[in-house]
């Protein structure tokens, strides 16, 4: 187990997100070809939904971290050089992985078609384990700071994020 993590941080910090993004086409496209008006229109309905929340989620953490992140002038939005821990970073350490995590089961439920359920659980899988690198390619950038911020913070569970920022809430207001 421990010879696996080790090789998971020393992959290519691309290669699990290219190959994600490449499966998250492939299932986009597909849902495209294989879409059939049959489907049960509740689902398709609540994939919508999904598909908008993880729209935010893709969406806003660019802006955020860039105002945020202490970004340095000309570059990515991704190049922080500090943690940001406001706004949907309060949450979840992860929301753009969240939002990966999102999208793909929003187009399983709206093109209802068991071959884009299967492509699709393939980045979902990249992504969690892309999070995983993630979080320990912050923590020799960062250090013990984000060691303290994933105490506070789940890597991608909504849930769990809300109730602990809520918490954190209610414990500064006493």
């Amino acid at each position: 187990m421990e010879q696996w993590r080790r090789n998971l941080y020393n992959l290519n910090p691309y290669l699990l997100s290219t190959i994600s993004t490449a499966f998250f086409i492939l299932q986009i496209a597909l849902a495209f070809l294989l879409f059939s008006r049959n489907g049960i229109q509740v689902l398709r309905s609540v994939g919508w939904i999904i598909w908008v929340i993880g729209a935010v989620f893709g969406i806003l953490p660019m802006f955020t971290l860039r105002s945020k992140g202490g970004v340095p002038p000309g570059r990515s939005y991704v190049a922080t050089a500090r943690i940001v821990d406001s706004g949907l970073y309060a949450v979840v350490r992860h929301p753009q992985y969240l939002a990966q995590e999102f999208l793909c089961p929003a187009v399983m439920l709206i093109a209802q078609h068991w071959v884009v359920v299967v492509i699709g659980i393939v980045p979902m899988l990249l992504t969690y384990l892309d999070a995983i690198r993630e979080d320990h390619a912050c923590i020799r950038k960062f250090g013990d700071d984000y060691r303290r911020y994933v105490e506070r913070v789940p890597r991608m569970n909504l849930v769990a994020g809300v109730i602990r920022l809520l918490q954190r809430k209610r414990g500064g207001a006493d």
